[in-house]
């Protein structure tokens, strides 16, 4: 292939890197060496984590975890631009602010649907394997160039605001990778197996209504704690899904998968290990209570629990 996966983790990682120097290097930062280690550490893991032991990664993530717990991860300050020369700028550019933003879906699109067969010499032009990835990459170093073309500014500028988004986000941006490990975790140490033995020995499965409320609730709980339905989803369906709901009460397959992943995606709505959805947005609206959205969201995702609770029952 001409342009691989591995060539945007490499990307990532230097980007990291960078972040790491440029913190190690700013005097005024309150925790400067512990938050310069950490973002160095997870820059590796990007650059040669698939080069080095999977023990030394362990380690490297275990260190990850000491610094974010003991609050070793901070936020420096950075020269934000004056809300009267932000407001002049965006009042120059207008609607071409939207330019770089809209990019990205574009050349995603094009890329996943127009050159995914592309080949050159008889080389796939993108990654066969993860075609979507490869073009979402591009789609983004396509924006980064319209928006320094629109700005007038220069890629210094755009690491700058990488460091500052990349510390506003915090340790919250480790959460997605630590928790799809977390789903692979549970799904090998046989949690789904364990989940149908206490379901079915502790919980009457008699009654139809229970086994779907078992089913449902299940799931939002399961997507609460692991803070991803999809690494929940398997757990949930090993263990009540398929031996109960379709083994017992011959429920149809599509529809009960359906229905779990809404209700897996109820339990995204009320959880904090659900970081992109739940606390990215509150670091970077920088809104004082970081569970605001969580409380925001918690009475649909409730309400939606027992709309799903009676559409299983009746459509299964």
């Amino acid at each position: 292939m001409i342009i691989s996966i591995e060539y945007f983790y490499w990307l990532a990682g230097v980007l990291l890197m960078v972040t790491a120097g440029m913190i190690a290097c700013d005097q005024n930062h309150p925790k400067r060496w512990s938050s310069s280690l950490f973002w160095a550490l997870f820059a590796i893991v990007f650059l040669v984590g698939d080069r080095i032991p999977p023990f030394v990664v362990g380690a490297g993530v275990l260190v990850m975890a000491l610094i974010a717990g003991f609050g070793g991860v901070g936020r420096g300050t950075h020269a934000e631009l004056h809300v009267k020369a932000a407001r002049a700028s965006a009042g120059r550019l207008g609607h071409k602010l939207f330019l770089p933003a809209l990019s990205i879906p574009l050349v995603t699109v094009i890329g996943s649907m127009l050159l995914k067969h592309t080949q050159i010499e008889g080389v796939p032009l993108l990654d066969p394997k993860n075609t979507t990835f490869v073009s979402l990459g591009l789609g983004c170093i396509v924006a980064l160039i319209l928006a320094c073309l629109l700005t007038r500014d220069t890629p210094l500028q755009s690491l700058r605001e990488s460091r500052r988004l990349t510390e506003a986000l915090g340790w919250t941006m480790v959460l997605p990778q630590m928790l799809a490990m977390l789903g692979l975790l549970f799904n090998d140490a046989g949690v789904g197996s364990a989940v149908a033995h206490v379901a079915t020995s502790y919980i009457n499965m008699d009654f139809r209504l229970i086994a779907v409320m078992v089913y449902v609730l299940g799931m939002a709980l399961f997507t609460v704690i692991m803070g991803n339905g999809f690494a929940a989803f398997p757990v949930m369906t090993g263990g009540v899904g398929v031996p109960v709901l379709v083994g017992v009460y011959d429920a149809n397959p599509a529809v009960m998968a359906a229905i779990d992943m809404f209700s897996g995606y109820c339990g995204t709505l009320m959880t904090p290990m659900a970081a992109n959805f739940n606390i990215v947005p509150v670091a970077l609206l920088e809104i004082p209570d970081k569970y605001a959205v969580i409380k925001a969201q918690m009475p649909t995702a409730l309400m939606m629990l027992v709309v799903n609770i009676v559409l299983l029952y009746l459509l299964m």
